[in-house]
C-alpha cells in the first residue's frame, strides 16, 4: 500500500478502541484517530464470533482488499482500525467499497478531527 503501514503493536489498538472515533456498519465497525504522521497506519481484526479461520481470513483479505483500492480517497494521517462484524460472511469486495467510501470515508472528513497532509506525488 503507498500512504499505509500496518499496525502490529497491540497498545495502539487498544488506545484506537478507547480514544478513537468510530463508525459501525453491517459488515464491520472502523476505528479512527489522527496520528499526526505522513502516512496512515492501518489494522484489522476479526473475532472467533466471525467463525472459522477460514471465514476470519476471507474477512481479512476483503477488508484488505477494498482497502487498497480507496487508498487514494483516505485522508492522510490517521491510525484506522478495521474490526469484522458477523454480516461480513457473505459479502463481496463491492458491497465493502461501497460502504467504506459511502460511510467511513465521509464520516472521517466530516468529523475534521486532523488537518490532512497533503499527498506526495508520485515519482
Amino acid at each position: 500500500m503507498l500512504y499505509t503501514e500496518h499496525i502490529k503493536d497491540n497498545k495502539l489498538f487498544l488506545r484506537l478502541y478507547r480514544k478513537g472515533k468510530y463508525t459501525a456498519t453491517e459488515y464491520f465497525t472502523a476505528y479512527y484517530m489522527p496520528n499526526k504522521l505522513p502516512f496512515n497506519r492501518f489494522g484489522i481484526t476479526a473475532g472467533k464470533k466471525i467463525g472459522s479461520a477460514v471465514v476470519r481470513n476471507r474477512a481479512k483479505r476483503i477488508l484488505r482488499e477494498a482497502y487498497r483500492k480507496n487508498e487514494l480517497s483516505m485522508p492522510i494521517g490517521y491510525d484506522i482500525v478495521f474490526v469484522a462484524r458477523p454480516g461480513i460472511v457473505g459479502a463481496k469486495t463491492g458491497d465493502i467499497e461501497r460502504v467504506l467510501l459511502s460511510k467511513v470515508i465521509k464520516s472521517m472528513r466530516s468529523e475534521n478531527v486532523g488537518a490532512d497532509i497533503i499527498r506526495p506525488k508520485k515519482l
